[in-house]
C-alpha cells in the first residue's frame, strides 16, 4: 500500500473576505502559526485548493484568498467517526494513579462535539455546576484517516493518515469517573475543539516527535512530546523488547493504535483517533484546576500544526470577551 501524497502541505479551512464562501487552502506562509493569527486578527492568505481534502489529485491553485473566518479544517459532515484513547501516556497514568493499561483504552465521540478554532467551549447545564463537574483539558495529537482502513498491519499503517492536527478532549470528571465507560463525559455538543489546520503525513516522517502543550490563561499546564519507546507490549503487537517506557512516552504509538482500530473495522476516510494526552491534567493538581467561565485555553502542536485556541462558556452565562 502507498502512502498518501498531497499536493498541499497545510490545509486549512475558511471563509473568505472575497466570497464569503467556505474554502479550504494552503496558507502563503508556511511558518505561521494560523490559529494564533487568526486569534490576533492577524492577516492570513492562503491559495486555494480545488477539490477535497480527501482527493490526493487536488490542486493547489494561485488564487489567493483572505482568511475572514476560521473553521475547523473538517466540516461535522466530512467525519463519519471520532475514535479517542485514553490513559495512552504512561506519564498521565501515573500522575492518575492508574496502571497503565494492556491492550488500549478507547471511546468515541460524536461528530456534534467538534468545534473549530475560536469556537466556545461549551460547558452545558449538566456539566454545572463546574466545581463538582470538573471540566478539564486534554491536548492530543489528533490522526486523520485518508482512505478506508480495515486490518491494517502496523508496518502499513502510516500509508493510510492523510494528515495530523490538534485537538482538546475536554472532559467532564465527575461524570466520567462515576460509570465505566467514559464516552458520555467527553461528547457533549461543542466540546471538542481540532485544528487549526490539516498537516499532510507525507511531511511528518515521524509522528512519535510531536511536541505538545495546554496553557489556559497564560500559564503552561501541560508540555509533552508523542514519543514512543517500545515495550513488551498484548499479543496483538508481533514483536517485543525488554525496553522500560519511560514516564514521558505514548504507550500505543500511531501505528499500534490504527492497526489495533482496524481490526476487523473499516475505518472510513474521515475518521478521526485522538491519541490520548500527556500529564498535566487539571483535575489531579493539588489544588484541582478546572475549566470555567471566561477562560481561555489553547493547545499547540508542533510539525506546523499550530494553536487552537478557545474560550470557555458555561451555558446559560452571558457572554463575555475572551481572554488574551
Amino acid at each position: 500500500m502507498s502512502p498518501i501524497r498531497t499536493q498541499w502541505t497545510r490545509l486549512i479551512r475558511f471563509v473568505a473576505a472575497e466570497t464569503s464562501l467556505v474554502h479550504i487552502g494552503e496558507p502563503v506562509d508556511a511558518s505561521l502559526d494560523i490559529g494564533l493569527a487568526f486569534q490576533q486578527r492577524k492577516p492570513i492568505k492562503a491559495y486555494e485548493i480545488l477539490g477535497s481534502a480527501f482527493d490526493p489529485a487536488s490542486q493547489v491553485s494561485k488564487n489567493l484568498l483572505t482568511v475572514k473566518e476560521l473553521l475547523a479544517p473538517l466540516s461535522r459532515d466530512q467525519i463519519p467517526l471520532v475514535r479517542c484513547l485514553g490513559l495512552n501516556y504512561a506519564d498521565h497514568a501515573a500522575e492518575a494513579k492508574l496502571q497503565k493499561p494492556a491492550a488500549p483504552v478507547l471511546f468515541y465521540k460524536p461528530a456534534t462535539a467538534i468545534i473549530g478554532p475560536s469556537a466556545p467551549i461549551t460547558i452545558p447545564k449538566v456539566a454545572q455546576p463546574i466545581a463538582k463537574h470538573l471540566p478539564d483539558y486534554e491536548v492530543e495529537l489528533t490522526i486523520v484517516i485518508g482512505k478506508p482502513a480495515k486490518d491494517v498491519s502496523e508496518a502499513d499503517a502510516l500509508d493510510y493518515v492523510l494528515a495530523y492536527t490538534g485537538g482538546n478532549d475536554i472532559s467532564f470528571r465527575f461524570h466520567q469517573m462515576n460509570v465505566s465507560q467514559w464516552g458520555f463525559s467527553k461528547s457533549f455538543d461543542n466540546t471538542n475543539p481540532i485544528g487549526p489546520c490539516l498537516v499532510s503525513s507525507a511531511s511528518i516522517a515521524d509522528p512519535q516527535n510531536i511536541p505538545l502543550k495546554t496553557i489556559l490563561n497564560g500559564q503552561t499546564l501541560q508540555d509533552g512530546n508523542t514519543s514512543y519507546v517500545p515495550a513488551c507490549l498484548p499479543s496483538f503487537v508481533t514483536e517485543c523488547s525488554t525496553i522500560v517506557i519511560d514516564l514521558s512516552d505514548q504507550i500505543f504509538d500511531v501505528r499500534q493504535t490504527i492497526a489495533f482500530l482496524s481490526q476487523g473495522t473499516t475505518l472510513q476516510p474521515g475518521t478521526l483517533i485522538l491519541t490520548g494526552t500527556p500529564k498535566g491534567v487539571g483535575f489531579v493538581r493539588k489544588p484541582p484546576v478546572y475549566l470555567k467561565h471566561g477562560d481561555t485555553v489553547q493547545v499547540w502542536l508542533g510539525a506546523g500544526v499550530g494553536t487552537l485556541v478557545n474560550p470557555v462558556v458555561e451555558e446559560g452565562k452571558a457572554a463575555f470577551s475572551a481572554k488574551l
